[in-house]
């Protein structure tokens, strides 16, 4: 029998995280509710969880700062925001803090599920491929890992900037097309998840800095490019 996978909730609303943590428990999934940031941060230290699920406005510590320690210690743990105002600003902090998708009140209980399902569909999707290594120059990433290590320097990815990262590299010298990279990593072609995707890849291009043959590119009107290197200047790709 196949595990059940185990929730973190965080809702400072005390009628809401009780309704949600009981629908989630009634589809199956063992959901532990936190009632604010500073309990739920201890909470998350304890236990081993597949998702979280944060409200982003809560007392004691807000879901934002919540999430950025939660990423020190976990950086492939798939996060989902609530929010209770639909702000650009809201939700492209909660981006950059490394969300995976957010949600906005009031919300269906079947929509969150919905999107908690898609979101374990690409993890365990991932987990599944071969293993894949790409080099390019003097830098090495390691899919399976989430590990790129440029000129001898590692930085461990977060699942989003990993995904994102294994399209360009699939893609290297060609263009990657935003609306696929979008419905392959975010699943829809929204406004707020195109954002989302400008957030990843300001983050990769830092990372990349050091490495001057390899840079990302913005393609206009179509998307981007990862110049590398060419073969015969060390690029290659393994299973």
């Amino acid at each position: 029998m196949e595990e059940k996978l185990k929730i973190f909730l965080c809702e400072d609303d005390e009628n809401l995280g009780m309704l949600l943590r009981e629908y989630l428990q009634a589809k199956g999934y063992d959901t532990d509710l936190f009632p604010d940031g500073e309990a739920g941060f201890k909470g998350f230290v304890k236990t081993k969880y597949d998702l979280c699920i944060v409200d982003v406005m809560m007392p004691k510590k807000d879901g934002i700062t919540l999430v950025k320690e939660i990423r020190t210690i976990n950086s492939e743990i798939p996060v989902i925001f609530l929010t209770a105002k639909n702000m650009k600003e809201d939700v492209l902090e909660g981006f950059k803090a490394g969300a995976d998708d957010y949600i906005t009140k009031p919300f269906s209980m079947e929509e969150l599920v919905l999107r908690i399902e898609a979101i374990i569909r690409r993890v365990r999707g991932k987990k599944t491929k071969e293993q894949q290594i790409y080099t390019f120059g003097g830098m090495t990433f390691d899919t399976q890992k989430q590990l790129l290590t440029i000129n001898g320097e590692q930085t461990k990815l977060t699942t989003k900037e990993s995904e994102l990262l294994t399209l360009l590299c699939s893609h290297a010298n060609d263009i990657l097309e935003r609306n696929h990279a979008l419905k392959q990593i975010w699943e829809e072609d929204t406004y707020f998840n195109a954002r989302s995707m400008d957030v990843y890849i300001t983050k990769l291009r830092k990372l990349l800095k050091a490495e001057p043959n390899i840079e990302i590119i913005n393609i206009h009107g179509k998307g981007y490019k990862l110049i590398v290197p060419t073969e015969e200047n060390g690029a290659s790709a393994q299973a």
